[in-house]
């Protein structure tokens, strides 16, 4: 395998520095569970959107139909979509395996390549607008060996996480290894990686949308070369910039009442109206409630956190934390 390298710059340096800021400050983020939730998912959803647009789909946010379909594109993004939440849901070994990666790219190609999950079988190479090739990967026959030496070589890497998830997807490129989905299915790696070193943010880090949006810097990055510099920097910054994007949304997300049924909202609205409320209190404000779904509405509350109860006997009072 050729010797891929990169220089840790003073640019790398700091990114790795906010990163870190900025994974701390997720761990210690308190969001309620419907919100973190609804961001998980969306997260999720754009993941898959623009790690397919990035080869080439035409399909918009708006467009997408979660319910299976049969339309290609739409194949396209329900299998990212299933890849990525197998990615974020299993506890997988801190070490990346041969089966690993051919899992990943079967669930990305299903329904859309008879080769999904088997390396390719013919040559392939990167041309330029004048027809010329530019890079030539390897002869696939070396792909089994070369592989190996690129799992062994990954694994043994002692780096920053996020420089970590970098080089995988930068190597895993030039090998190119399938006949189609080497991009998604590198991308994923990547996720991967960030996910078995906790830097995923909980599931929050969709930064193939930040691909998508640069994509000129990004095959830039990706220029023939063994030199790794370009890449592992511009990975870093999709990783701050899609970070600072979705604490955005947390910082203005919407009032937390919003997310609770009706009787919940009203239970919540009273307590802030009326301090150190009692559960008779309570009780007699909603007298056709049976007191055990009222017990558990504000059992409800209490796991959200909006309310705080004082004391622990029948004299229990209630009041907005």
């Amino acid at each position: 395998m050729v010797s891929y390298h990169f220089t840790k710059t003073k640019d790398i340096e700091q990114e790795l520095i906010e990163i870190e800021a900025i994974k701390i400050l997720f761990e210690k983020l308190k969001v309620l569970p419907q919100i973190e939730e609804k961001i998980r998912r969306e997260s999720l959803l754009k993941s898959s959107l623009f790690s397919a647009r990035i080869e080439g789909n035409p399909l918009s946010l708006t467009d997408i139909d979660e319910n299976d379909s049969e339309e290609v594109h739409q194949v396209e993004i329900q299998n990212l979509l299933r890849a990525y939440q197998y990615v974020y849901r299993t506890d997988f070994p801190k070490t990346l395996t041969i089966d690993i990666i051919r899992d990943l790219h079967t669930q990305a190609m299903k329904k859309i390549s008879l080769q999904a999950g088997k390396f390719r079988q013919e040559p392939w190479a990167i041309f330029d607008a004048s027809g010329n090739a530019i890079h030539l990967a390897p002869p696939f026959f070396e792909i089994p060996k070369l592989i190996n030496q690129y799992l062994e070589y990954l694994n043994s890497l002692t780096d920053h996480p996020g420089i970590i998830a970098a080089i995988s997807q930068f190597i895993f490129e030039k090998l190119h290894p399938f006949a189609d989905g080497n991009g998604r299915t590198g991308r994923l790696i990547s996720a991967l990686i960030l996910k078995q070193h906790n830097y995923h943010l909980r599931g929050m880090l969709p930064f193939e949308e930040y691909t998508d949006n640069h994509r000129e810097s990004y095959y830039y990055a990706l220029e023939p070369s063994s030199d790794m510099t370009e890449f592992v920097q511009y990975f870093l910054t999709s990783i701050i910039d899609t970070s600072r994007s979705i604490l955005k949304q947390l910082d203005n997300r919407p009032i937390p009442n919003s997310f609770l049924p009706s009787r919940r909202q009203e239970i919540l609205a009273i307590i802030a109206d009326h301090p150190n409320c009692s559960f008779e209190f309570l009780s007699r404000r909603f007298a056709a409630v049976n007191p055990k779904t009222l017990h558990y509405d504000l059992k409800k509350l209490l796991d959200l956190n909006l309310i705080i109860k004082v004391g622990i006997t029948r004299g229990a009072l209630y009041r907005r934390a």
